[in-house]
């Protein structure tokens, strides 16, 4: 009788300490005597008999797939181990034809341009509003998304991103219903999301909501190494065979067992996690009260600053977004402040606020460290009492080119306003200009206002 384990880890871990030799790949061939220990070398194997292969999964690695389908409540559930932009190329082929008609928020990453321009989509964008209080981009609204369908009723899917980077949820089932009722599946770019089910997030949480493919990034929320993460198929109006086809393009054919043991050991973590969610959502409401008095920075839906003052439908409190609109401090002045002052390193940071993402796996002395340091920072700044935000999110007009055409090196294009690359800020991946979009002074101010205050902007 076959020995059973429970999850990856554990075989791969007892396969090391075995006197098979590796006559197979990687090269490193798991010489840990000339290698050292630093890395896993000892456990990093290839599909060799006994361990299952990604791309059809009949053992180890399909049981790693039915926990993900048990712990998310999906009906298909695939690893992904080239993060989520693999599952996101996948998704956007596995629903379109080559130069079919696609609506999306236009505050998507840019994998999810990337996935439009392999396919030649035209794509018809929805703007979600920006919030006035914090600047950020707020929730998609429901009478945009049935607008955008009405006005185009050949599109093959609605894609968009909830939550967002700084946490905003949008209101998944409500937009779903819209898109089904027209008989056009929805995309969610979950990347930021994949800890709302089990974080008590269930408004806007996209499975049970009714999105038909979801894809999360494990490593960006919960304990799983860097490029580590999941998507999920649900419904009829997705064929999840050409999903699973889809995805053998855009995932590597020799995939990470170190990779993929952890996303496994993620999913055995989820099956028993309830008490440590608990405990997470304790420490941020320790720190929510913690901040509450806080006199100049603000600190989004947290402390005094309340869900309803801003265009939100729900909110990520695990992503604690500090607003310095108004104070002397740009949020990527603050950013440095915190890391050379207080040894915090925070993920992102914008003119008008910084961005520190939490996950179950902090601990009560990380919450502590950061209230006390935001308490400090806030009795030291000046205050101009202007709270609006200064940088509208511009919205960048069309040429007429499609992005596939302006992407093309080789067109001739007379005019030097169109543009013939992305130009994004890094993190978080938003394109502010598209292959295809019309560059002018308002835009260049906004480029300028972000290099000017340390944002990294790439093109």
């Amino acid at each position: 009788m076959a020995e059973f384990y429970k999850n990856l880890y554990d075989k791969l871990k007892d396969y090391s300490e075995t006197d098979s030799y590796p006559f197979h790949m990687p090269g490193h061939k798991r010489n840990t005597d000339l290698l050292g220990v630093s890395f896993p070398f000892d456990i990093d194997i290839t599909e060799i008999d006994g361990f299952d292969n990604l791309h059809s999964a009949e053992g180890i690695l399909k049981n790693a797939a039915d926990k993900a389908r048990k712990v998310f409540h999906s009906e298909h559930s695939y690893m992904l181990i080239n993060g989520s932009t693999c599952g996101i190329l996948a998704a956007i082929r596995s629903v379109t034809e080559y130069g079919d008609d696609i609506i999306i928020a236009r505050n998507c990453h840019k994998s999810v341009y990337n996935g439009c321009l392999l396919n030649n989509l035209n794509m018809h964008f929805i703007y979600p509003p920006q919030d006035d209080k914090s600047g950020v981009s707020g929730s998609i609204a429901i009478d945009n998304v049935r607008e955008a369908i009405e006005n185009c009723m050949t599109a093959k899917a609605v894609v968009i991103t909830s939550p967002t980077y700084e946490g905003v949820i949008s209101d998944i089932k409500s937009i779903a219903d819209i898109a089904h009722s027209y008989g056009i599946p929805l995309i969610v770019d979950n990347a930021h999301g994949a800890h709302q089910i089990f974080f008590g997030l269930n408004e806007g949480e996209p499975i049970q909501g009714g999105a038909d493919i979801v894809i999360s990034s494990l490593h960006k929320t919960l304990p799983s190494l860097t490029q580590t993460a999941v998507a999920h198929v649900n419904g009829n109006l997705v064929d999840s065979r050409r999903f699973e086809r889809e995805l053998s393009i855009f995932e590597t054919s020799s995939p990470s067992y170190i990779l993929m043991s952890s996303i496994d050991t993620c999913f055995d973590f989820l099956e028993n996690s309830g008490k440590l969610f608990e405990e997470y959502r304790k420490n941020l409401h320790k720190f929510s009260e913690s901040i509450k008095y806080l006199k100049h920075l603000t600190v989004l839906c947290h402390g005094s600053d309340d869900i309803s003052e801003h265009k939100f439908y729900s909110f990520d409190t695990g992503k604690i977004v500090i607003c310095t609109s108004g104070t002397n401090l740009s949020g990527v002045e603050l950013m440095k402040l915190l890391r050379d002052k207080y040894g915090l390193e925070l993920e992102m940071a914008y003119p008008f606020y910084a961005v520190a993402m939490t996950s179950v796996c902090d601990k009560r002395e990380g919450f502590v460290r950061l209230s006390k340091a935001l308490i400090e920072i806030d009795e030291s700044i000046l205050f101009s009492g202007n709270t609006v935000p200064v940088l509208p999110i511009p919205k960048p007009e069309k040429s007429g080119l499609s992005l596939a055409k302006a992407s093309d090196k080789n067109l001739i294009v007379n005019d030097d306003k169109i543009s013939r690359g992305y130009i994004f800020a890094y993190p978080p991946g938003i394109p502010i200009v598209i292959p295809g979009e019309i560059i002018d002074d308002e835009i260049l101010m906004y480029i300028e206002v972000l290099k000017a205050s340390g944002v990294n902007v790439i093109r």
